[in-house]
């Protein structure tokens, strides 16, 4: 598994070495302490030497950025001068936090007065931070002491946030088809994803996916099938059906790992006889989500990345759509038409032949299941002009059904959000809210709105608190 990466910043002021350069044993201890402690908490860390003049601190950054850290996490082990750093920072395209701390947990009038060399960094931090506003530089800053309050705790937490926003800018997307003709909220041109966020679009090459399928051997496919047999639920299933499905789902599996896609989408309209495709790869979506992989339906680039950046921070997370309200129970109604995170189902998922007459495709196999009921969050990317984004995070419940259950032969769960859902639904919809989105269990309001920050987006939440 792969860790957020840190370039864990060092800042200090050269006037120390050169009066009291006894201190410095004591400073670069503290900085190798808290570095340990980052990893620790399943963070790869990226050190520096002391830095205390404008080219040392050039040096460290530059150096972070060529070995691929996700954020600079800034450390004042004692006052340092702003403009010595400033700039550098501001020129970064990392994200910058702030980890403003101590070595020294006591500092009243009964501590020895030499402590103050080595528990001073506080007015750096003022220093940098108000340079840091000038400059336009967004920033978050997380301050306590580090071993007597949850500092370090909430800093990985930004690290993880910073850790999705340079998933998502590096997404490669792959396409296969053409976004759904006449869905305008989620469409953003391949173009525009690259320059304002950084997503690259690949479009399924039909001719290499032809080559891909005539390479699956029976092997593999006896291998999936023994692993689908305890994901899933075989009842009365046409076993040439099913074949039919796997054959073009493990194509459409070697095509995402060939290409090292983070992400992928379709349009079913687009998945017809003509393009290859015996039939719609429903089920391999269903299991690329569960692996971590995002997925989006109708085409939609940019809600597969938002998919994919979410995995990283929860494995918990599947694409979705709100669908029907249910006015009487104050509920919502979630499906789709074949494609959930299996690992998110109630129960374990069956697998069941869809009646698919959206093209001249075959008839698919696809895995049924009901949301499994407790706490999640809602997460949506809209396009708001002016080439910008608005996330919009939403916590909600998902409610169990212990009874009668007419939709059990689909994607489905009903949620209840917040507020009343008329409430819910007229905010939802006044951000802008479109009508794909993602759910994910287990991750907190916080990461995902520092995600935001992150990105240089407005975020929203849409809580009744």
């Amino acid at each position: 598994m792969k860790y957020p990466t840190i370039g864990l910043l060092p800042l200090y002021l050269k006037l120390y070495d050169d009066t009291v350069p006894s201190t410095r044993q004591r400073i670069e201890t503290f900085y190798k302490t808290i570095a340990a402690e980052f990893e620790k908490r399943h963070i790869t860390v990226l050190t520096s030497p002391i830095c205390r003049i404008q080219e040392e601190f050039e040096t460290a950054i530059t150096t972070f950025e060529r070995s691929g850290a996700d954020a600079i996490v800034t450390l004042h082990l004692a006052y340092s001068p702003s403009l010595e750093s400033a700039e550098s920072l501001a020129r970064t395209a990392l994200p910058i936090i702030v980890c403003d701390t101590t070595p020294t947990f006591s500092y009243g009038p009964e501590q020895d007065p030499a402590e103050l060399m080595y528990n001073h960094g506080i007015h750096g931090v003022q220093d940098l931070c108000n340079l840091l506003i000038r400059h336009g530089k967004a920033f978050q800053i997380e301050v306590g002491h580090w071993e007597h309050s949850d500092i370090l705790d909430r800093v990985a937490m930004k690290v993880q946030s910073a850790a999705m926003a340079s998933h998502l800018r590096k997404a490669n997307v792959g396409l296969i088809g053409e976004p759904f003709t006449g869905m305008g909220d989620f469409y953003v041109p391949a173009s525009q994803l690259k320059q304002t966020i950084g997503i690259e679009t690949k479009v399924l090459d039909l001719k290499h996916f032809q080559e891909l399928i005539a390479l699956i051997t029976d092997n593999e496919m006896a291998q999936e099938e023994e692993q689908d047999r305890r994901r899933f639920v075989f009842e009365n299933l046409d076993q040439d059906v099913y074949r039919r499905s796997l054959r073009v789902g493990l194509a459409v599996k070697k095509w995402i790992e060939a290409e090292g896609l983070s992400a992928f989408s379709f349009n079913f309209v687009n998945v017809n006889r003509a393009a290859g495709f015996e039939t719609v790869p429903f089920l391999q979506a269903t299991k690329m989500m569960a692996a971590g992989i995002g997925y989006a339906g109708e085409g939609d680039v940019l809600t597969a990345a938002l998919v994919a950046a979410l995995s990283l921070a929860s494995p918990d997370t599947s694409f979705t759509e709100m669908f029907c309200p249910d006015w009487e129970h104050n509920s919502i109604y979630l499906s789709h038409m074949g494609e959930m995170n299996y690992r998110l189902s109630a129960d374990k998922p069956q697998l069941l032949e869809m009646d698919y007459h959206y093209s001249d495709a075959e008839n698919p196999v696809f895995a049924v299941g009901r949301f499994r009921p407790g706490d999640f969050l809602l997460v949506n990317l809209a396009p708001v002009g002016g080439n910008t984004y608005r996330l919009i995070i939403a916590p909600a419940e998902m409610l169990d059904v212990p009874e009668q259950d007419n939709m059990a032969k689909r994607v489905h769960g009903w949620f209840r959000p917040s507020l009343p859902i008329a409430d819910f639904l007229a905010s939802y919809s006044k951000y802008g809210g479109t009508h794909h989105l993602a759910l994910t269990y287990g991750a907190s309001i916080p990461l995902i709105e520092a995600f935001g920050q992150m990105m240089g987006w407005e975020t929203v939440i849409i809580d009744a608190a």
